[in-house]
């Protein structure tokens, strides 16, 4: 409970609303609880997800009243519908997007909210908190006119504008800060806006040109469009097309339009365990991401998106080789110190809050391949690696030969030891396997050590996996880990292959609950990784299995893991990072680009395996590059259908 009495949102209860530069998430309460602007790893100025007691929001709510949400069909627009007796109200969320000449989203940096009373009488209360720089700030408020209001504190300023009265309630009755607050009564058919938004402090709000509240019907219609437009550009093929769908919407509201960037979510510090201290900042982009990232955007056909990532993959790798980081910012900063914000009380008492990662600087192995599988991808799909590019990717190559042999922090950034995790020694595999593809297709020399160092990874990962019949955490290791599913995935080694079967039985033995597959064991007491306490089942891990399965030819078993993974999203289609196996409780960042993406992957894996299009003669081979020939074939097929009528 927070103070007001009422029940905190869970990470379950959130709906994304966003405009590709930001994003907010929207309590199934009606309460924004965090939003950040101008970008999505600025500071909050809503903050009541990591402090409920302290950290601000923007509520609409109707005391007595049960609450029900769903999106404005195929956009990331949301709508609460409140009922009390026969009494109800439909609220209507979006970021509004302002589009350039090209089409392109631009930010009006705001949130606009339409109150519509749909039937009888009813009350609807507002509150406006913002606590600017992640609660630290409590601004100025002003109120001009009985319908404009401005907050203004540190770097930030606010300002609300209704259509409706608005009153400010002093702090010297509410102690914590001055609250904009108003309470209309609306009656069948009558309809109230309110539209928050920010600039920076030392702009004063008439400076900053606003719509007009006769023009703020057209920028929700313009919204819409742009949603309804932008998703005729998908292609995916196959069933599901609804859960495709959402996760395309959801991917696309994580983009960041000026660079092309996707965000691994869009918050910091939800807990993979409540009160627990595995608390990250996931508002910044992986180089890990990129292969699934590229992966299911070619799936989904959106190839603007697709270029916009690449040129952002080259933007941020630019530079020597071996400088290349796990991860960057939005814009493609390589700084992201972490900092644990000590005055915030933590989603559900969970703390440490941290901002920045300092995962950042660890050596991942897996990192190199991103960019050279990226890449092969990339121009197998037609598109063009330059000189500048080939000199670069050549250097990720050589910089694997040397360091293939070293102990890594690996795919899940254990604050422990390193160790030679299974995952990062393939993926070095992949990433020279990858080179010497991409040099034969460009005529180029191919040093003899590049075919040597990827033979001897090949044998040293046979070798160990067969010492124990399965492919384990690390060599040497009797270490379950469901990264070790993307053994086959990589195209190393037959999804049917007896070892690979046996990782299967393992997985399934030791890290799973039902369809939810843990990524490792999880010593409570620390050890296993360096930290303390335990998490939630990850659910990309589930769809690593389901698509194991798939290319397997077990078919039924991953279609009945996919409708079991559907029914953890929450009411309108949203996955976070985790879920508790206990409870299925929403658990760890939110919405997960991640898992979304896998999502997205995996039912085309589906379809194709549903229409025969997955080899089963038992030869490797990659699931990303197989996705893309099935997408390149049917372009192919529907260009040769134009050209013949």
């Amino acid at each position: 409970m927070n103070s007001s009495g009422k029940r905190a949102n869970r990470i379950a209860d959130y709906a994304l609303i966003g405009d590709c530069h930001t994003n907010a998430l929207v309590g199934s309460n009606g309460s924004i609880d965090w939003l950040c602007f101008p970008r999505p790893d600025s500071p909050s100025v809503f903050t009541h997800l990591l402090d409920d007691q302290h950290g601000g929001n923007f509520a609409v709510r109707v005391d007595g009243a049960t609450p029900s949400r769903a999106y404005v069909e195929n956009t990331n627009v949301l709508t609460t519908t409140w009922r009390a007796d026969d009494s109800e109200l439909v609220v209507t969320d979006c970021m509004p997007i302002l589009l350039d000449d090209e089409f392109r989203p631009m930010p009006l940096h705001g949130v606009l909210r339409r109150l519509e009373c749909t039937s009888g009488r009813i009350t609807t209360q507002i509150r406006v908190t913002p606590r600017f720089e992640y609660a630290l700030v409590v601004p100025r408020l002003r109120t001009p006119t009985p319908h404009v209001a401005d907050f203004v504190g540190g770097g930030s300023a606010i300002r609300v504008r209704s259509t409706h009265p608005l009153q400010r309630r002093d702090a010297h009755t509410l102690r914590r800060g001055d609250v904009l607050a108003a309470d209309w009564d609306l009656e069948e058919g009558e309809v109230a806006w309110l539209l928050a938004s920010w600039t920076p402090a030392h702009l004063a709000p008439h400076d900053v040109p606003e719509p007009e509240p006769e023009k703020w019907q057209q920028l929700l219609d313009d919204t819409i469009t742009y949603w309804r437009s932008w998703l005729q550009e998908c292609e995916y093929e196959g069933d599901r097309k609804a859960h495709v769908y959402r996760s395309a919407l959801i991917l696309k509201a994580l983009t960041y339009a000026p660079t092309g960037a996707l965000l691994a979510a869009a918050t910091t510090s939800l807990p993979e365990e409540i009160g627990g201290e595995r608390n990250w900042d996931y508002r910044y982009t992986w180089i890990r991401d990129a292969t699934l990232t590229l992966t299911s955007l070619f799936v989904l056909g959106l190839r603007a998106e697709a270029a916009a990532f690449k040129e952002w993959l080259e933007r941020t790798g630019a530079g020597r080789p071996q400088d290349l980081q796990i991860m960057y910012g939005v814009e493609g900063e390589r700084m992201l110190p972490e900092v644990v914000l000590e005055h915030l009380g933590g989603h559900r008492g969970s703390r440490p809050v941290r901002v920045g990662n300092g995962a950042v600087k660890q050596l991942q192995l897996d990192s190199y391949v991103q960019l050279l599988e990226s890449a092969y991808l990339f121009a197998h799909a037609g598109g063009e690696i330059t000189t500048d590019n080939w000199a670069y990717l050549s250097g990720l190559a050589e910089i694997c030969c040397q360091r293939w042999t070293d102990p890594d922090q690996g795919i899940w950034e254990i604050r422990d030891a390193p160790r030679h995790f299974t995952h990062s020694k393939v993926n070095c595999w992949l990433a020279l396997k990858r080179a010497i593809q991409l040099a034969e297709v460009r005529g180029a020399d191919i040093p003899a050590k590049w075919a040597d160092n990827r033979d001897q990874l090949a044998v040293r990962l046979l070798d160990d996996a067969r010492s124990r019949g399965w492919f384990a955490q690390a060599w040497g290791e009797d270490v379950p880990d469901a990264a070790a599913l993307l053994v086959p995935a990589v195209g190393f080694i037959s999804s049917t292959d007896p070892l690979v079967t046996a990782t299967i039985d393992v997985v399934r033995r030791d890290l799973t609950h039902g369809s939810l597959v843990h990524r490792y064991r999880v010593d409570r007491s620390g050890g296993a990784d360096g930290l303390q306490g335990g998490e939630g089942a990850f659910l990309l891990c589930s769809y690593w299995l389901v698509d194991v399965l798939l290319h397997a030819g077990r078919v039924d078993e991953a279609q009945a893991m996919l409708d079991d993974l559907h029914s953890l999203t929450n009411d309108v289609g949203i996955f976070a990072e985790e879920v508790d196996p206990a409870t299925g409780d929403h658990l760890g960042n939110t919405p997960q680009a991640f898992t979304h993406m896998a999502q997205v992957t995996s039912y085309a894996h589906l379809a194709a395996a549903q229409r025969g299009l997955l080899p089963s003669d038992g030869t490797p081979h990659d699931f990303a590059e197989l996705a893309l020939d099935r997408l390149l074939s049917r372009r192919a097929a529907a260009a040769y259908g134009e050209r013949h009528g």
